[in-house]
């Protein structure tokens, strides 16, 4: 009989016992020892460095010590600041690097020695306005707390800047996300999705309440931008800190507490090579819906939608939901389709040949057995999945996202073998595009460290232009349109889980016949010299990938393909995410964990 697993919930005694001890000193020595040197102690604005309406104070200690720092405003004790060297903050435009965590204060006393140092806290002030800022530190000869230590005592009123205005108060709470620029690209209006975290009684209405706001990095001005609040999931149950069977206490504080989380995405400017923050304002209980007003538009029911924006106009086949026509703008006489073999998409895959049955791919889905679709001013999404027809062996999925203003799309797909099945051809991200549009093709070839450009117009039919699998771009163009279709590889992954990864030589390839496409052959032995062999598709085996798709001119460069490498440049270094949250005064002072002892 295999050996039960039981749950060990592990109290940190060590840990807790200073802290306890700490508290009972403290009521013990009610009087400071002595005043605090507070050098200087001011309220500012969020800037990269300290993302948050704050105090900052400098403190100077008689000598290094380990410490213990509290920290008041009128009146009012902050569930956490934050300690650090003079070091930490030299440049306060850039997210900082060191930051201790809740969890890491109540695994392990700090046991630096400070005599200069910064502290920080939360502040949400108003213009204008004065504040009472109480400081206290004790100094210590260990990690825990004694009798013999020493506590210094300090309080600053400080006036709030009377510059640029701050958000209303009428939105209890607000977190704080740092953009960072690093491709030396500047951006506008990016889009930038992150996934947040409330606590159930904060979170009653965040799709009518939530606003974000850009800080300038000089005035200090907000900026609302468009935003759009969806995919909310809610757990709300509560943990159960009952005693056990004997009576005993289970734990002394909570592992969890009810918890929403909700993706906000907004639209985002930031110039090359910085960093901004965003504020993301919640929890206004009198909020009404904000509409905001982009170029996106969604018409159509699922799966076939129609999706524009300023720049672009997609149609996603009606029976499948994928990509069927695409058109640029700026050049409407010319669309870029397939509308030939079999269901007559452009974008055909994953796809699985077993034989005997027929090759199938996820275009050939009338409908898909799930469809589900999102619309709002800064995202829309259409999400297509299920098995693939008629090989329930497997199943998979193919994802689009559209954004404002921009020529590019994004795909995701992915495909999971249930059960092991042996296959001529296990394919993803093909694209197919009737031939007479296309005159040359273009790649990134790493192994000649150059970029090929090949006349597929007059190529025999069925010959297939071969190269690496992580190829990370791929272009077909006609010059005599001067429309070009790119594809940008932003991820690729293949694991297994109940099996090893099994594929056989993967390789992309363009082949051209009364199309031209691209697609990856992840075990694709039906182009190979031995066309009749199988390889076994196995059971737990995942491939994924993730490329964006641009449409462009291509007669306005000197080369058709330099548009490629500069949306390359910019969609493979997207905007860097930091989130920054205020430690509510729920957060717990006992850490508990519960840990499985097989």
């Amino acid at each position: 009989m295999k050996k039960s697993v039981r749950n060990l919930v592990r109290i940190l005694v060590p840990f807790i016992l200073p802290m306890l001890f700490t508290s009972v000193v403290q009521a013990q020595r009610v009087k400071p020892d002595g005043q605090l040197a507070i050098r200087s102690l001011e309220l500012n604005y969020p800037v990269p460095g300290i993302p948050f309406y704050h105090f900052r104070a400098e403190i100077e200690l008689p000598r290094e010590s380990m410490i213990e720092v509290e920290a008041s405003v009128d009146g009012k004790a902050l569930r956490a600041v934050d300690i650090r060297r003079a070091a930490d903050f030299s440049d306060l435009s850039r997210p900082t690097i060191p930051i201790r965590p809740p969890s890491g204060y109540n695994l392990s006393q700090d046991r630096t020695l400070y005599r200069n140092f910064q502290v920080t806290g939360w502040v949400r002030w108003e213009p204008g306005k004065d504040y009472t800022v109480s400081l206290s530190v004790r100094m210590k000869k260990d990690a825990g707390s004694s009798a013999s230590d020493t506590r210094l005592t300090g309080t600053r009123v400080v006036r709030a800047p009377l510059g640029a205005g701050v958000y209303s108060k009428d939105w209890k709470g607000y977190k704080s996300v740092i953009l960072s620029e690093t491709a030396g690209i500047s951006r506008k209006g990016e889009p930038v999705e992150v996934l947040l975290a409330f606590y159930a009684d904060e979170a009653q209405q965040l799709e009518r309440d939530i606003r974000v706001v850009g800080v300038d990095p000089v005035t200090h001005a907000l900026s609302e931008v468009p935003s759009q609040v969806y995919d909310r999931m809610e757990y709300l149950k509560e943990d159960d800190l009952s005693p056990d069977k004997d009576g005993k206490p289970t734990r002394g504080a909570p592992l969890w507490l009810p918890t929403v989380t909700a993706r906000v995405a907004f639209l985002a400017d930031v110039p090359a090579r910085t960093s901004k923050v965003y504020l993301i304002f919640y929890n206004n209980p009198q909020a009404t819906g904000k509409i905001y007003l982009t170029d996106l538009r969604v018409q159509g029911e699922s799966p076939g939608l129609q999706v524009e924006n300023s720049v672009i106009s997609v149609m996603l086949h009606p029976n499948s939901g994928h990509l069927d026509q695409i058109v640029l703008k700026s050049k409407p006489e010319s669309p870029l389709y397939h509308r030939s073999e079999t269901n007559g998409a452009m974008h055909w895959n994953p796809d699985i040949y077993p034989p005997p049955r027929l090759w199938t791919h996820t275009a050939d889905w009338n409908p898909p057995s799930n469809v589900m679709s999102l619309s709002g001013s800064v995202i829309a999404r259409s999400d297509v999945w299920g098995e693939m027809r008629k090989v329930p062996e497997v199943e998979a999925s193919v994802r689009y996202e559209f954004y404002p203003g921009v020529p590019y799309f994004i795909s995701s797909t992915s495909m999971r073998i249930r059960e092991t099945i042996q296959a001529l051809a296990l394919r993803n991200a093909e694209m197919v595009i009737k031939r007479e549009m296309i005159t040359h093709a273009a790649w990134y070839d790493v192994v000649r460290d150059s970029v090929i450009i090949y006349d597929i117009e007059h190529i025999p039919d069925f010959t297939d232009l071969k190269m690496e699998a992580d190829v990370p771009w791929v272009l077909f163009f006609s010059r005599e349109t001067g429309i070009g279709f790119a594809g940008i590889q932003l991820s690729y992954s293949n694991t297994g889980l109940e099996s090893p990864l099994r594929v056989l030589n993967p390789f992309f390839y363009i082949t051209a016949g009364p199309w031209v496409y691209w697609a990856r052959g992840l075990s694709h032995t039906f182009l190979s010299s031995n066309m009749q062999q199988v390889v076994p598709a196995m059971k737990g085996n995942i491939f994924s990938e993730r490329w964006a798709y641009v449409i462009l001119e291509t007669d306005k460069t000197p080369t058709p393909y330099a548009p490629v490498l500069e949306w390359k440049k910019r969609l493979t270094n997207p905007l860097r995410i930091d989130l920054v949250e205020e430690v509510d005064d729920r957060v717990t002072k006992v850490m508990t964990e519960a840990l499985d002892d097989a």
